[in-house]
């Protein structure tokens, strides 16, 4: 379908490397494009989905988006309220999305809707939506602290029909395929972090060494110099944690804890590295002239988008309490 048909561990490599750019908004809008709104369909959907939706998206012809989160359903997926019934050939889509990156833009959905009114975990379905049907409402671009060059919408669905072909793999499987899918998604933005990271206490390094105060570098104190060797131990560590979990997956091992314990680690790294070094950038890092403070805004997102901290700190417990006494 037009893809290099090579592993995971290549979707980390890229990850990595998106975070030479210098913001975070487009390395997470190449993500939901690569990484969130295509593999289900990539693993479930019908060659016919595929050649539709996966082909123009991997060749870049056509922008998509996820539709999972909710209003009153963020880290809690199981408790979306959007329904898709099925008459005849067709789903008729009711309900709204929130925070959906790329929404504003986006020529196609993969959307999260209950098909059923069974049990939470097994009354969902993944649906490709295209974007231009009647009763789609982009409500409003939200207006965010960071990732500013990156747009998120809130979309409303009133009465919208697809049809019933442009479901995903098999009807109420939707919640299932979407756990599958963070696991991923946890790699790849803990994964982003670690060159902006490395980038920001470098860049620190440098400005401290000639910002002179009292007559002496700032970097001289040694209350900075050792906060940055603290910082810079941090993020190898993250590094080992995420290479490690990745290699587990491409050898086909369930990762759901580590991946969670790496993408909460990143994401309260991210606040630590950009809050302790923006400290040592004094009132220029205050400014937006500098890249520290740009980063202090847009990686703030990572301990709450794709899993709070606090979901991934219930998931670790759970897996915690599954381990047998010693």
């Amino acid at each position: 379908y037009g893809g290099m048909g090579l592993d995971f561990s290549y979707n980390i490599a890229v990850a990595e490397e998106l975070g030479n750019i210098h913001c975070g908004g487009i390395p997470m809008a190449i993500g939901v494009q690569a990484s969130m709104a295509t593999p289900a369909l990539t693993r479930f959907g019908s060659d016919e989905l595929k050649k539709q939706f996966l082909v123009p998206t991997i060749a870049g012809d056509v922008v998509a988006c996820l539709g999972i989160s909710e209003a009153g359903a963020g880290s809690d997926v199981a408790n979306i309220k959007t329904t898709a019934v099925r008459k005849g050939d067709e789903y008729v889509i009711n309900g709204g999305k929130m925070w959906t990156t790329s929404g504003c833009q986006a020529d196609w959905m993969c959307l999260l809707a209950n098909t059923s009114e069974g049990p939470l975990h097994q009354n969902k379905s993944l649906l490709c939506l295209p974007m231009n049907l009647p009763g789609i409402h982009v409500a409003k671009k939200i207006d965010k602290l960071g990732m500013r060059s990156s747009d998120t919408a809130q979309i409303f669905f009133e009465d919208v029909r697809v049809p019933s072909k442009n479901l995903i793999g098999e009807e109420g499987k939707g919640f299932t395929y979407q756990m599958l899918q963070f696991q991923e998604e946890r790699l790849g933005g803990g994964d982003t972090v670690l060159t902006p990271l490395e980038t920001i206490i470098q860049e620190t390094i440098d400005y401290t060494r000639q910002r002179k105060v009292f007559d002496r570098s700032v970097l001289h104190n040694q209350a900075v110099h050792f906060r940055l060797a603290e910082l810079a131990t941090e993020v190898e560590l993250l590094r080992s944690l995420l290479y490690r979990t990745v290699a587990l997956y491409v050898e086909g091992n369930d990762v759901t804890k580590f991946a969670s314990m790496a993408k909460l680690k990143a994401g309260r790294l991210a606040r630590e590295v950009t809050d302790s070094c923006l400290q040592f950038w004094g009132g220029m890092g205050f400014t937006s002239e500098v890249l520290v403070s740009r980063f202090y805004r847009d990686l703030r997102l990572l301990s709450i988008g794709g899993g709070t901290d606090e979901t991934m700190l219930s998931i670790i417990c759970k897996y915690m309490e599954t381990l047998p006494s010693k």
